[in-house]
């Protein structure tokens, strides 16, 4: 395999480059001196504060989706990486909350602790918490063992529903409330058929052959359930529509979101015919679709293939998402 080439300045800058481009994208935001983080410039100290972050190259996750309806404030570590614990409080103190901070960010080993030690900081401050740990990846791990799922791009449901109950909702646990009803009802699964590389890295974080395809593949290259030879798009699709019909217990009559997100590298061809075989077989299910994203909503680097959450929604989980939105990434 060919070594990886991007076009980039100094690759250990890179964290601090995206994150400035992006700030200038995004006048709505204030960044934090000498820091990859940001706050938004309309918050309201009186409403429940909902802060996210994690690793650069996700983009436009998470940075993209603070703003009105969504995130509050967000920090930013390296590529992969989790922000420091120092970051994250100070991003937290720039928002002055007076009403309770809910973190929102991927259930990772590194950021779980770096965000744990953040709160445990805010909590001798007097400003209390709770963490939303975001764990869609149905493959990642069986029902039973659902606190070792990992995080993929079924954040974003997650974090719209926060979002609007933080606008909605007076009450800190209202809002902890309706973020946790979220992420039970989020499910995600990704496939991949060509790696990704850390910009400061010479070589793929994995390899995967040319006739290889791997289901459940995580953002960094986490294994997933194997890798097989590469079949059809419907035959891959419908694999991983199995998983999350069966996760969520879809039934005839149930509404879901559909999110078909690209993971860096694929086409718009392959996102659209993936979207049409995911559509197919939701009608087949009796299930309608009450909303349909295509597109990079959470990147892996270069990473080819793409991954599929369904939102399962209620008539609380449909009035939060139809609130108004607007970020860099997301706007209804």
């Amino acid at each position: 395999m060919s070594k990886p080439k991007k076009l980039l300045n100094d690759p250990g800058e890179v964290a601090r480059e995206q994150f400035e481009g992006f700030m200038l994208a995004a006048p709505h935001l204030e960044a934090l001196p000498g820091m990859t983080a940001a706050i938004r410039k309309d918050f309201r100290p009186d409403k429940v504060a909902v802060v996210t972050g994690g690793g650069a190259g996700h983009e436009p996750m998470y940075g993209g989706y603070v703003g009105e309806g969504l995130a509050d404030a967000v920090s930013v570590g390296d590529v992969f990486a989790a922000p420091s614990p120092d970051v994250i409080v100070e991003t937290c103190s720039a928002l002055s909350p007076q009403n309770g901070v809910l973190f929102v960010y991927g259930n990772y080993a590194g950021d779980n602790m770096n965000y744990d030690i953040a709160a445990e900081l805010l909590e001798d401050e007097g400003i209390p918490s709770h963490t939303i740990r975001i764990n869609d990846d149905v493959i990642s791990a069986p029902p039973s063992l659902l606190e070792e799922r990992r995080g993929i791009a079924g954040a974003l449901y997650v974090l719209k529903a926060a979002g609007a109950a933080a606008e909605t909702y007076s009450e800190f646990d209202e809002v902890v409330a309706a973020a946790e009803k979220a992420l039970k009802h989020t499910a995600s699964a990704g496939v991949a058929i060509a790696p990704c590389a850390i910009p400061r890295n010479d070589s793929f974080n994995f390899e995967i052959a040319a006739d290889e395809i791997e289901i459940g593949m995580g953002l960094h290259g986490e294994p997933g359930v194997g890798k097989s030879k590469i079949s059809s798009s419907d035959q891959v699709v419908d694999q991983i529509m199995e998983a999350l019909a069966e996760d969520l217990s879809l039934k005839a009559g149930d509404e879901v979101c559909m999110l078909v997100n690209n993971l860096g590298a694929s086409t718009q061809m392959e996102l659209l015919i993936a979207n049409r075989a995911a559509n197919l077989y939701l009608q087949q299910l009796g299930v309608s679709v009450y909303d349909n994203l295509v597109g990079n909503y959470c990147t892996s680097l270069e990473m080819s293939g793409f991954s599929i959450s369904l939102f399962k929604l209620d008539e609380q989980l449909k009035a939060l998402y139809d609130q108004p939105c607007q970020s860099f990434a997301l706007r209804r």
